[in-house]
C-alpha cells in the first residue's frame, strides 16, 4: 500500500504542477501534454519484462530496484538549470520505474492470499494508490504553494528511498507464491489445484494460453478504459478545476484528492462485497465480472456530467464518482485473474495485461491537448475530452461484465494442463 502511495504521488506530480511548469518552461497545452506523455514511453515495456521476471526472479528485489530508479528520476529535477528537457527524460525514466509498479505490488500481495480470498486484499493494493491521492497529493500542494514546483519532485525522491529501505528490511514473497508451491488455503485449492500440480511436475502452462481467456482479455480492455481516465485525471484534471471553476492552487491540491477519498471507499467497499460473495459460493462472474463491471459503467455516467454541473456540491461529487468507481473495478479483475492463473504465470499475465491497458495512458493525455488546442476554447475542449473517457469507461464496463469468467477459465486452463502433462500413448503391439 505505501508502494502503491508513493506510485501515485509520483504520477500526481505533473498534474498538479501543470500550470507553474508551463509558464517557467514557456510550454503550450500540446507541449505539455506531450513531457506527460513521456511518462508512459517505456511503462508498457517495462510493464511487460519486469512482469516476465518476477516469474523468475524474488519479487523482494525487484519491488526495491523499482523504488530506486524512481528516486533517481525525480532528483534532477531540482537543478534550477533542468529544463523541458531533462523533464522530459526523467518522465520517461520514471515511467519505465514505476510502470510494473501496480502489477508487481498486485502479485506480491496475491503471494500471501489463498483462491477466493484476494479480491479485499487486491483491493487494498489500490487503496494505497488511493491514498497517494488523499495524503501524498495535498501535502504535494503545500510544498508546491510554499517552496516551488521542483520541491515537490525532491520530496518524492526522498520518499521512494525511504520506503526501498523499509521494504528489503520487511519485504518478501508469502506462502501462495511460486516459490512456495502454491500451497493450499482455507477456501479450497490454491489457484487451479490440477493445473497448480502440472505447473510444478509436468510441462507448465503456457502464458499464451492465459493471455487467450476471456478473463484476462475483458480485464485488459475495462482496465485500458480506467487507465484513460487516470491519465487524464492527473495530467489535466488539476488544470480543468483551477482554470475553469475558478479555484485555487491549494484547493486544486486538497479537491484532486476527491476521486482518491472516492477510490478507498468504493475500492474497499467493492473489494469486501466480492468477497463475501465468493466465499458464499457466489461465482467470479457475478461477484467480480458484473460487480466490477458495474462500477466502470457508473464512473463514465458520472464523468458525463461533470462538465455539465454549475452547483459545486453537485460537481465535487461527480468528479469524486467518475474518477474513482473505475478505479475499484480494477482490482476486482486482477483477482479474478489471479484465480484463474497457476502461480508461475501470474506475474507475467498481470504484468501484460498492464502493459497493454498502459497504452492508454500514453495517448490519454497527447490526444486531451489535442483536444483543447484545436477546441474554439478550453471549456470546450475539456467537455470534449471528458465525454470521449466517459464513452470508454462504459463500453469497458460491459466487456468486463460479459468476459470475466475466472471459474470456467480456470476449469479450462486445468483440464488442458492434465492432457500436456500426460505421457504419449504407447502403440499396441502388432501395430
Amino acid at each position: 500500500m505505501a508502494f502503491m502511495m508513493i506510485n501515485f504521488a509520483d504520477k500526481a506530480v505533473i498534474g498538479l504542477t501543470a500550470d507553474d511548469i508551463m509558464a517557467e518552461l514557456g510550454l503550450t497545452a500540446t507541449g505539455f501534454g506531450l513531457i506527460v506523455s513521456a511518462f508512459y514511453f517505456l511503462f508498457s515495456a517495462s510493464a511487460a519484462v519486469v512482469g516476465l521476471l518476477g516469474d523468475r526472479l524474488p519479487v523482494k528485489w525487484l519491488l526495491a530496484g523499482l523504488a530506486v530508479i524512481w528516486s533517481l528520476a525525480q532528483l534532477p529535477v531540482l537543478l534550477p538549470a533542468a529544463g523541458a528537457g531533462v523533464l522530459l527524460g526523467t518522465r520517461i525514466l520514471l515511467g519505465a520505474g514505476e510502470g510494473p509498479g501496480f502489477p508487481m505490488s498486485t502479485h506480491a500481495a496475491m503471494t500471501w492470499f489463498p483462491e477466493r480470498a484476494r479480491s479485499l486484499p487486491a483491493s487494498l493494493v489500490t487503496t494505497g494508490a488511493a491514498l497517494g491521492g488523499v495524503i501524498g497529493v495535498p501535502l504535494l500542494g503545500l510544498v508546491l504553494a510554499a517552496h516551488g514546483w521542483r520541491a515537490t519532485f525532491g520530496v518524492l525522491g526522498v520518499a521512494g528511498l525511504v520506503w526501498a529501505a523499509a521494504w528489503l528490511r520487511w519485504g518478501g514473497e508469502g506462502p501462495y507464491g511460486k516459490a512456495h508451491g502454491g500451497a493450499e488455503g482455507p477456501y479450497g485449492k490454491a489457484i487451479v489445484g490440477a493445473e497448480a500440480d502440472a505447473d510444478a511436475d509436468g510441462p507448465p502452462v503456457p502464458l499464451a494460453r492465459v493471455l487467450a481467456t476471456g478473463t484476462w482479455a475483458g480485464s485488459v480492455l475495462s482496465a485500458f478504459a480506467v487507465m484513460w481516465t487516470l491519465a487524464l485525471a492527473t495530467a489535466w484534471l488539476p488544470l480543468y478545476l483551477e482554470k475553469q471553476r475558478g479555484y485555487g492552487s491549494v484547493q486544486v491540491g486538497l479537491l484532486s484528492g476527491l476521486p482518491s477519498a472516492g477510490a478507498i471507499v468504493l475500492a474497499l467497499g467493492a473489494g469486501a462485497a466480492s468477497q463475501r460473495l465468493l466465499r458464499r459460493g457466489v461465482p467470479g462472474r457475478l461477484a467480480q465480472g458484473l460487480l466490477g463491471g458495474g462500477l466502470s459503467v457508473l464512473a463514465g455516467l458520472s464523468l458525463l456530467l461533470v462538465t455539465r454541473l454549475d452547483a459545486a456540491p453537485l460537481l465535487l461529487a461527480a468528479v469524486a464518482v467518475a474518477f474513482s468507481a473505475g478505479t475499484a473495478q480494477t482490482p476486482l479483475n486482477n483477482a479474478a485473474l489471479a484465480d484463474c492463473c497457476p502461480p508461475a504465470r501470474r506475474s507475467a499475465a498481470l504484468g501484460a495485461g498492464y502493459a497493454v491497458a498502459a497504452l492508454a495512458t500514453i495517448a490519454a493525455p497527447a490526444v486531451t491537448g489535442r483536444l483543447l488546442d484545436a477546441a474554439p476554447d478550453a471549456g470546450t475542449g475539456f467537455a470534449r475530452a471528458f465525454d470521449l473517457a466517459a464513452v470508454l469507461l462504459m463500453a469497458g464496463g460491459v466487456v468486463a461484465a460479459l468476459t470475466v469468467r475466472p471459474e470456467r477459465d480456470r476449469a479450462r486452463l486445468a483440464a488442458e494442463a492434465v492432457v500436456r502433462a500426460r505421457p504419449p500413448a504407447r502403440p499396441r503391439a502388432g501395430s
